[in-house]
């Protein structure tokens, strides 16, 4: 299982990489769960990081391909990974099977080994987006790459306040059977990474866990993620 790491700046990406984490994710939590970041600083974390995996979240996308894929065709360009898209406006598989579809269609098309993530929310009735459920459904029909479970409200609720373990079990193994990466996040801590590694999924995805500070002035510590690091297993 790898660690992903959201940061948001360089300084915090080094931080990050020091600390031993796997794929370094660029976003901006001023702008929400998923907040996108500026191209510069995407493009200066992927230069910093090479050898490593990164990622970019473009953002709680409302339901609106156009948008969608000019931010996914600009995250594209800077060269990540992995591109994660929040599925915060569509209210059914039809409509976000389209947001998607288009979002795909346009990474294939500018970067080829960047991969489509598609994300839900685990607390999908806070906020009123799509079921969580659906997200395997939605990411084949629009040949994505892989699924991500997160929260969109950061309020100290985890992934595990909202969906039980066999549901979630269920979910990474829909999400493997269609042959995609399954990631899990959402206000995880360091005694959750086991039972995340126990569920199956591919990838586990911090924040709050890897920074010292308040959430005001949270900032990434490499020491966080080396204590992190140590919980995550590396073998299956």
């Amino acid at each position: 299982m790898k660690l992903l790491v959201s940061v948001v700046n360089e300084e915090e990406a080094r931080e990050a990489l020091a600390g031993g984490a796997d794929i370094i994710d660029v976003k901006n939590p001023l702008e929400g769960s998923l907040g996108a970041n500026f191209p510069k600083v995407i493009r200066r974390v992927v230069e910093l990081s090479f050898g490593f995996e990164v990622s970019a979240a473009i953002g709680d996308m409302p339901n609106l391909p156009g948008t969608a894929s000019l931010a996914a065709l600009g995250a594209a360009s800077c060269g990540v990974d992995y591109i994660k898209i929040g599925l915060m406006g569509p209210q059914n598989a039809g409509e976000a099977i389209y947001l998607m579809q288009r979002i795909t269609e346009t990474v294939r098309e500018a970067n080829s080994r960047t991969r489509v993530i598609a994300v839900a929310y685990a607390d999908a009735r806070r906020v009123g987006s799509l079921d969580p459920l659906l997200l395997p459904q939605v990411a084949l029909a629009a040949g994505a790459d892989g699924c991500m479970l997160d929260t969109a409200v950061k309020d100290g609720s985890s992934l595990f306040d909202f969906l039980d373990l066999d549901t979630l079990r269920k979910f990474v193994r829909e999400v493997h059977d269609q042959g995609f990466l399954c990631a899990l996040a959402g206000s995880l801590k360091a005694e959750d990474l086991s039972l995340v590694w126990e569920l199956g999924a591919d990838i586990a995805g911090v924040r709050g866990a890897a920074c010292i500070g308040d959430r005001r002035e949270a900032r990434v510590a490499r020491e966080k993620i080396l204590s992190l690091s140590s919980c995550v297993p590396r073998r299956r």
